[in-house]
């Protein structure tokens, strides 16, 4: 297949462009906003590419750049240093470059090993509920199966009337470990999404035994996007406006210094127990203004839309069908 005009250096492997000298300027402490997406009109499993997101939308497309390149984020995150290093470059190349209106965005994320979500993780949240602040990370976690796109639709189950938004800041570890010290933790991680915690709360609070994987894990119930933000672009992961919206109207609105169990406690506390891999994605918890604890309380109907926003991130929206 003929390559655009735009992507000449895709016929080579960028590790040979590399050593020209073309953008070697400040590989490190350059932040990127990291996609997976497919062009429009491919569809099935193969389409999917990753790339990185550019100010106005524009997407470089790493595989057309460099064809040896993994089409997966958790592929590309498992080759280190050399595809993050890769993509920093990339994005000075000017080549290869999609327009936004070429493309569709998927989950910077899918397929990964493990989706691992903390409950009970802000204070204002826990005041809501008039519960005691948690002394350990509460963790549960949702099927990687579960995972859907950043404007991919939310749908309502046959089995549930009652399905409750909740905004996240999300991570995804990028370097694995087992037993990881808080103070190396933000090293294995490779960044930043929204995600919304979708949550059928009679399943979880009432059915099952009141255990809450199966409320959580239904197909679409973890919107993730949009983008995979690395930790370098964020002037502090844990000090950000954080908000979801519902038909327009503010239901949440709080701030991820909220959170009781920062990403550095989480990632220590969660390594005693697994092995992290790259790609492993984490769910941080909520603030207050969910649906169940209103009066009377709201859930989603079809036609809703949701959208879950975090400063620095971005915003997701999902209409519920």
């Amino acid at each position: 297949m003929r390559l655009p005009a735009r992507c000449l250096l895709g016929a080579r492997r960028v590790s040979d462009w590399l050593l020209t000298g073309v953008g070697r300027r400040g590989v490190s402490g350059r932040g990127m906003r990291l996609v997976q997406f497919r062009r429009r009109g491919q569809e099935g499993a193969g389409a999917a590419r990753v790339g990185v997101e550019q100010e106005g939308g524009t997407v470089v497309d790493l595989n057309a750049l460099d064809p040896s390149l993994p089409h997966s984020m958790r592929a590309l995150l498992d080759t280190g240093d050399r595809g993050l290093d890769i993509a920093r470059r990339a994005v000075s190349s000017s080549q290869c470059v999609v327009p936004r209106s070429e493309l569709v965005l998927l989950p910077p994320v899918s397929g990964p090993d493990k989706v691992v979500c903390v409950g009970m993780n802000y204070r204002d949240h826990c005041l809501e509920q008039r519960a005691p602040v948690p002394a350990e990370p509460l963790i549960f976690n949702k099927f990687p199966s579960a995972i859907t796109g950043p404007h991919d639709d939310i749908t309502l189950p046959l089995e549930s009337q009652e399905v409750d938004w909740e905004v996240e800041l999300a991570f995804v570890i990028g370097r694995g470990g087992k037993n990881i010290s808080e103070g190396a933790a933000l090293s294995h991680v490779a960044g930043f999404m929204v995600a919304n915690d979708v949550s059928a709360r009679d399943w979880q609070m009432n059915r099952n035994g009141k255990q809450w994987l199966l409320g959580k894990t239904f197909d679409t119930f973890c919107p993730l996007g949009p983008a995979l933000v690395t930790t370098d672009a964020l002037s502090d992961p844990h000090s950000l406006g954080i908000r979801c919206r519902v038909n327009g109207s503010v239901v949440q609105d709080s701030n991820t210094s909220q959170m009781i169990f920062k990403t550095e406690a989480l990632v220590a506390w969660v390594s005693k127990f697994v092995t992290l891999v790259p790609g492993d994605v984490f769910l941080t918890g909520t603030p207050p203004g969910v649906g169940v604890f209103r009066n009377p309380p709201v859930f989603l109907k079809s036609g809703d839309v949701v959208e879950c926003e975090v400063d620095e991130i971005g915003v997701i929206r999902n209409t519920v069908v």
